[in-house]
């Protein structure tokens, strides 16, 4: 998947969890529902990670306006980009 494709899920995902602001309820559903998400779009330990930390955020009251898909998407291409191996024939 393209990096900024990716970005612009992060961002409708963070937008999806803000829905909770207004019916409570929906966090039983969306913190596990993150998590597994989290886990598809970001692999590895990181992923892993992030994805306890994103179940925590949507599953707790008032931390629901914090944007970990984006944090992530930020962590993963700005702060920690991942170098693609070069080969240089010849």
């Amino acid at each position: 998947m393209n990096k900024y494709k990716k970005l612009a899920l992060s961002v409708l995902l963070d937008a999806l969890g803000y829905v909770s602001i207004i019916f409570p309820p929906f966090d039983f559903v969306w913190a596990p529902a993150s998590a597994l998400i989290m886990t598809k779009l970001y692999k590895g330990r990181e992923g892993k990670v992030a994805a306890v930390v994103s179940f925590i955020e949507e599953a707790l009251p008032f931390l629901d306006v914090i944007p970990t898909f984006t944090i992530m998407w930020l962590y993963s291409y700005v702060v920690n980009p991942k170098k693609e191996e070069t080969i240089i024939e010849v």
